[in-house]
């Protein structure tokens, strides 16, 4: 009976794949390909080359509405068929009957993380490295101009409220892949005395986990704002974090990362304090967990609709898969 029903659930399965897939990529990456081959000169080879790399992101949508309509059409088949009746005549169990929709379930949920782990964000990264390189070959890999990083900290004041300040202040004017320069640097994380840090140039020092500014000035200012002591340096090596580097690198769009590094890059975010960029970030680390198990709960619902006594077609229940899968 398993592999009945299995041989009956796979063609359906694999077709809304191919299907849902194919609308989708074509919906949200052919048109904007087609503009820029014609408007920006992309070749015709790097554009088939990026609509092939954005495949497997629409394949991980496509695999829980694919679920959803092989079970609805196949259950319901099977009971406008009467082969479900049967079924129960010779004492097989409703539940028996949809365990094998729940096991091809669990199997496209495995199949789903695999592709949402491993394979989408990889290919996403690589489509979008590739339309750079063809669109814009002389943009570098990180950001150039105005490193610009805010680091917070709640403060308890002395009737328990918390108030978020501003702790530390991290700009830069110019980034050429290694050294920074036109850095200001505002330090008011230790109470009571400030530092503000001018410096022609700096470097992450990577051996010691430091900072290695170059020709610069470091103000300290004391709690009643009066300088308290003025230190011109040729090089200074200061305690800062890296993290201005990591903004300033390149950094992977949402769906170029996979789970463990959306979890180091909100590490980062949290960091910065940038709060509205911080819940975004946890949105779509919660997304990518809970996609996997779309699929079973689409599958369970597919063969509990599909195994209701009815007279319907497969034209009806990708219908009603359409619209389950777009309300």
């Amino acid at each position: 009976m398993d592999r009945y029903l299995g041989s009956e659930l796979l063609p359906p399965f694999f077709f809304g794949v191919g299907a849902f897939s194919s609308i989708g990529v074509t919906i949200d990456a052919v048109f904007d390909l087609v503009r820029k081959v014609v408007e920006s000169g992309l070749p015709v080879s790097i554009a088939i080359q990026v609509f092939l790399l954005k495949f497997p992101n629409f394949i991980v949508l496509a695999f829980p509405m694919s679920t959803l309509l092989a079970t609805l059409m196949t259950y319901s088949r099977l009971s406008s068929e009467s082969e479900l009746i049967a079924l129960r005549g010779c004492g097989v169990s409703v539940y028996r009957m949809v365990l094998t929709a729940v096991i091809l379930s669990l199997l496209v949920t495995g199949m789903t993380f695999v592709f949402n782990e491993q394979i989408a964000p990889a290919a996403n990264y690589q489509a979008a490295m590739t339309l750079d390189k063809a669109l814009k070959s002389d943009k570098p890999s990180f950001k150039q101009q105005n490193i610009f990083y805010p680091e917070y900290q709640d403060v308890v004041q002395p009737d328990g409220t918390k108030n978020r300040i501003l702790t530390r202040l991290f700009y830069a004017d110019q980034f050429d892949g290694k050294r920074m320069t036109g850095l200001t640097i505002i330090d008011r994380s230790t109470k009571g005395l400030n530092q503000i840090v001018v410096s022609e140039s700096a470097e992450w020092n990577g051996s010691k986990n430091v900072w290695d500014f170059y020709n610069g000035t470091i103000y300290f200012v004391a709690a009643d704002r009066s300088y308290r002591n003025i230190v011109r340096f040729e090089q200074q090596q200061l305690q800062l974090p890296r993290t201005p580097l990591s903004l300033a690198e390149k950094s992977r769009d949402y769906d170029e990362m996979n789970i463990a590094e959306g979890f180091d890059q909100l590490e980062v975010e949290r960091l910065g304090g940038d709060r509205q960029k911080i819940r975004k970030l946890e949105v779509r680390i919660q997304q990518k967990i809970s996609l996997p198990f779309v699929c079973v709960v689409f599958g369970l619902v597919g063969a509990a609709m599909g195994s209701i006594p009815q007279r319907t077609g497969r034209g009806t229940s990708f219908g009603i898969s359409v619209i389950i899968i777009f309300s």
